[in-house]
């Protein structure tokens, strides 16, 4: 599954982020992508909804991947997250790596 978003992800949309991811997760048993291409800023706020995104993913045992454009990426690899968030260079390899 790929859950795709736009505009910011900061202090302001982190609390709808995280309600939505929250909902979608629990529904289900897919993996996920979490495509931040479109996104055109993310702060400190929206990388902790992405870390409790990914823990949740993690504690029901699913595949899980961020990918994002260039900013988003910068700043995910800023913070060292790149592992933890299994960040992926583009949404094809995130969909190939998750389904191998």
């Amino acid at each position: 599954m790929v859950l795709n978003f736009t505009g910011q992800l900061d202090a302001y949309s982190e609390k709808q982020f995280t309600t939505f991811t929250n909902e979608v997760i629990a529904s289900n048993q897919l993996s996920v992508v979490i495509d931040l291409t479109n996104i055109d800023f993310i702060d400190s706020s929206g990388l902790g909804a992405m870390v409790q995104a990914a823990k949740k993913c993690n504690e029901s045992k699913r595949p899980f991947s961020v990918v994002g454009n260039p900013r988003v990426i910068q700043t995910i690899k800023l913070v060292r997250l790149e592992e933890f968030l299994n960040l992926a260079p583009d949404l094809a390899t995130a969909i190939v790596k998750l389904s191998a």
